[in-house]
């Protein structure tokens, strides 16, 4: 279970393909022993969360942490070296890369499952059947921002509305602010933030007027607190489901899922073992926390790239600038 100790590789390449390996079979899970340090995006928690748990299970001499910092802080920790595996509702970006590059830290991108960034509302809300990502824009931006209902649609209450929104160092702020008010757009300030998509949750199960936006596995968590709002991203209102998340039809909210594993990290074998039982056991976990599995070939491919510990993010082409397309597309 050896892996070169420094990579000499530009983190902004496309990944290249190291030798070696990292198995660990289900036999040694139990004499296995050492901390395994996680943290990053709330929206991924779930899933990391409950492969903790059934990893702990089976290697109850090993200490994995979860945490929730959110993705961009998660990530600042781990490109300082602070953790082992970072959670992330998005891919990592050109500072992000810089900043483990500094630090000496190599790493493997792996994506574990698809989520639908699912908008919701009050269940006492009657008038709102469905919303299209032009309103989106209009209640979330910072220029003229909607402040009532009715600002939307003269039909619908003239009441103020309470905007819910996971804070400036999660994921599913960036990916959600891109897709609504824009890459270089701004998001009104008065909005009530947390990095703890439960808080978002209790925010809006408890207000009439309240709209907020998290993963798909905490309104299915909260199915009974809140309502889902179909949205229409320009070919009709869509619902997301695991098909319409899967198949890219709720669009434009459907994302990949990803975790970064430190590579020096990957050395060791508790890492190793629990990456392993992690990719072996995402499909399940993830359908059972209410994301949508990565479809078979994909999944293959992530357990291929694990296993040769390849390198880098596949999102960056070789100038460090953002590469476009879909998971399929993207992730060879």
């Amino acid at each position: 279970m050896n892996i070169t100790a420094s990579l000499a590789l530009s983190l902004f390449a496309l990944p290249i393909v190291l030798a070696a390996s990292v198995q660990t079979s289900d036999a040694d899970l139990s004499k296995l022993t050492g901390q395994i340090k996680v943290d990053g995006s709330s929206t991924v928690y779930p899933i990391t969360e409950a492969v903790a748990e059934d990893f702990q299970a089976q290697a109850p001499k090993t200490r994995p942490t979860v945490g929730i910092s959110g993705t961009g802080g998660g990530f600042k920790r781990f490109c300082s070296g602070e953790t082992d595996i970072s959670n992330a509702s998005r891919p990592i970006t050109k500072t992000e890369v810089e900043m483990a590059k500094t630090n000496k830290i190599d790493f493997i991108e792996l994506p574990i499952a698809f989520d639908g960034l699912s908008i919701v509302v009050n269940p006492a809300n009657t008038w709102v059947t469905q919303l299209n990502v032009e309103q989106l824009k209009k209640i979330f931006t910072a220029d003229s921002p909607a402040k009532k209902w009715s600002d939307l649609n003269p039909a619908w209450p003239g009441d103020t509305i309470k905007v819910f929104s996971p804070g400036t160092d999660s994921g599913t702020f960036d990916y959600f602010k891109e897709v609504t008010v824009g890459k270089d757009g701004k998001i009104r300030s008065d909005l009530s933030v947390s990095e703890d998509d439960n808080v978002l949750v209790t925010g809006v199960a408890g207000d009439k007027n309240a709209i907020g936006y998290f993963g798909f596995a905490y309104y299915s968590e909260n199915a009974s607190k809140l309502k889902l709002v179909p949205i229409d991203g320009g070919k009709g209102a869509i619902t997301p489901n695991n098909s319409s998340i899967e198949d890219g039809t709720y669009t434009p909210f459907s994302r990949p899922l990803f975790i970064y594993v430190n590579a020096k990290s990957a050395a060791r074998p508790e890492v190793a073992a629990f990456v392993n039982f992690y990719l072996a056991n995402t499909a399940q976990l993830s359908k059972q926390v209410g994301y949508t599995p990565l479809p078979a070939m994909m999944n293959e491919r992530a357990v291929k790239n694990w296993k040769a510990l390849k390198s880098g993010t596949q999102y960056l082409d070789g100038t460090g600038n953002k590469v476009q397309g879909s998971i399929a597309n993207v992730y060879k």
